[in-house]
C-alpha cells in the first residue's frame, strides 16, 4: 500500500491511497472460490463451476465488495501510518487502476488542530452576595401572590384589581384576529396588553363601557398591525380586588412545610442560598469562558461545527415541544453558536490535558448530593445517578469544567463585586 498526504484549504487533507492489483486479484479470487462451493448455475454441479463463469456471473460484484473492503480497512492504516488526527468521516472517491495495476482511492478529511492555550490575563468579576432576611419577606410574599384569591367589590377598578372585561377591537375600522374577546380577566398593571390598555380601565366600574384609542407598537410582534391606530370598545362586567392568605401554618404546609411558618422560612433561606451559588457559580464560569474564547481564536473543523449545529437544532426543537419535529430551522442561526462550543471544547480539553487536571470524585459526590437534596427521597436520587452510567457522566463533566475554571481564576485577576441577592436573580 502506498500512501500520500497533500494538504487542502486550512484543515482539510488529501490522503492518496493505491492499492496493489494482486492484493485486489487474490482477494476476489478467495470470495469467488467461496461462492463457487454454493453456486447453482444451470449446467453446473454446486462446486464444480468453472472459474471463468464465476468471474463472469458474479465478478463485478465481488469486486465491488472487495474495493469497498479493502478501502475500510487501509483507510484505518494509513491515517495511522500518516499520523492524522480525523475530525470527522472522510469524503472517498475510488480511483480506477492504473497503468501500474494499482488500484486505489482519494479520502478527503478535515484534521483535529494542533492546539497551544494561549495565556491567560485579565479580570473576573466575582458577585459577592448573600441573603438576608428582606430576601426571605420578598420571596414569601411572592408565595403570597402565587395563592391569591380575588374578591369581587363595588367600586372603580384601580391597579393591581383583576377585571373581567369584553372587548372590540378594530384597525381602519376593520376587525382583525385576535382583537376581541369575552368575559376575560385582567389585572391592571401586568402588562399583558398593549400599552395605555390598561391605564385606559382605571377608574372604571361594572358595566361601563369606553372607547380607547390606541397605537400599536412600531416592532409589535404582528407585522400587519405594527405602528397602526386601534380603536377598542371595552365593557366592564366585574371588578375583584387581590387577596393575600395569612402567613400561618396552613400556608406553610401548602408549600411542603409541616412544621409551621418558621421550618418554612428556613427551608427557603437553603434554597436561596443554593440558588445564589449557584448563580455567582454561573456568572464566574461565563466569564471565564468568554476569556478563554476571546484568548484563543482558532480555526476549527467544520465537520465538529456541522454536528453542533444539528446538536443545538435538535436542542431548540426538544424545547420548541410538540409540534416542532417538522420545523425547518436554519442552520446558520446556529452557527455563531456552534462555533464557539466546538472551539471551547477542544481548548478546554487541552487545557485539561496540559494541567493534568483530574475528575474531584468528591466534588462530583457534593453535587450530586446537592441535587437530590431538593427531593422527598435524596438518598434514592444519589443511588440513581450512581446507577446510571450516562447521567454521572454528565455531572463530571459540569464538574471538570468547574475544575477549569478554578484553574481560570488561578491565572487572572479576581475582583469581588458587592451586589445583592434581588439584583443577582434578576439578571436571568
Amino acid at each position: 500500500m502506498q500512501v500520500s498526504v497533500e494538504s487542502g484549504e486550512g484543515l482539510e487533507r488529501r490522503l492518496i491511497v493505491d492499492l496493489p492489483a494482486e492484493q485486489v486479484e487474490a482477494e476476489v479470487n478467495k470470495r469467488l472460490q467461496q461462492i463457487g462451493r454454493t453456486a447453482k448455475l444451470d449446467g453446473f454441479r454446486p462446486g464444480k463451476v468453472p472459474m471463468n463463469i464465476l468471474r463472469r456471473n458474479y465478478g463485478g460484484q465481488v469486486l465491488q465488495e472487495v474495493y469497498g473492503h479493502l478501502i475500510e480497512s487501509s483507510y484505518q492504516e494509513a491515517i495511522q501510518q500518516e499520523k492524522l488526527s480525523p475530525a470527522g468521516m472522510p469524503k472517498i472517491e475510488p480511483k480506477p487502476a492504473n497503468e501500474e495495476g494499482l488500484f486505489g482511492y482519494i479520502a478527503t478529511l478535515e484534521v483535529m488542530p494542533e492546539i497551544e492555550p494561549a495565556k491567560l490575563e485579565g479580570k473576573i468579576n466575582r458577585p459577592v452576595a448573600e441573603v438576608i432576611d428582606q430576601d426571605i419577606d420578598d420571596m414569601i410574599e411572592k408565595l403570597r401572590k402565587q395563592r391569591a384569591t380575588w374578591n369581587v367589590v363595588d367600586r372603580s377598578a384601580a391597579e393591581g384589581d383583576q377585571v373581567k372585561i369584553s372587548f372590540n377591537g378594530t384597525v381602519e375600522g376593520e376587525a382583525f384576529e385576535g382583537g376581541s374577546a369575552e368575559d376575560v380577566p385582567l389585572v391592571l398593571g401586568s402588562k399583558r396588553m398593549i400599552d395605555g390598555f390598561e391605564d385606559a380601565l382605571v377608574g372604571m366600574i361594572k358595566e361601563d363601557k369606553r372607547t380607547i384609542e390606541l397605537k400599536f407598537p412600531e416592532d409589535y410582534r404582528v407585522e400587519d398591525l405594527a405602528g397602526k391606530p386601534v380603536t377598542f370598545e371595552v365593557q366592564v362586567s366585574e371588578v375583584a380586588e387581590e387577596a393575600l392568605p395569612e402567613v400561618d401554618e396552613a400556608f406553610a404546609k401548602e408549600f411542603g412545610s409541616a412544621e409551621g411558618v418558621d421550618k418554612l422560612k428556613v427551608d427557603i433561606r437553603e434554597n436561596m442560598q443554593r440558588e445564589l451559588a449557584q448563580r455567582v457559580q454561573a456568572k464566574i464560569k461565563s466569564q471565564a469562558m468568554d476569556l478563554i474564547f476571546e484568548k484563543n481564536q482558532v480555526e476549527v473543523p467544520k465537520a465538529l461545527v456541522e454536528e453542533e449545529i444539528d446538536a443545538l437544532r435538535n436542542q431548540t426543537k426538544e424545547r420548541l415541544g410538540q409540534g416542532a419535529g417538522s420545523l425547518e430551522l436554519p442552520r446558520d442561526m446556529f452557527e455563531e453558536q456552534a462555533k464557539r462550543r466546538v472551539t471551547l471544547g477542544l481548548v478546554i480539553g487541552e487545557i485539561i490535558k496540559q494541567n493534568s487536571i483530574q475528575i474531584d470524585e468528591d466534588r462530583v459526590r457534593q453535587t450530586v448530593e446537592e441535587f437530590a437534596s431538593s427531593y422527598e427521597q435524596p438518598e434514592e436520587v444519589v443511588k440513581y445517578y450512581y446507577g446510571n452510567q450516562e447521567q454521572l457522566a454528565a455531572v463530571q463533566n459540569v464538574v471538570l469544567e468547574d475544575q477549569v475554571v478554578d484553574w481560570v481564576l488561578e491565572q487572572t485577576e479576581v475582583i469581588d463585586e458587592p451586589t445583592t441577592f434581588a439584583a443577582l436573580t434578576s439578571e436571568g
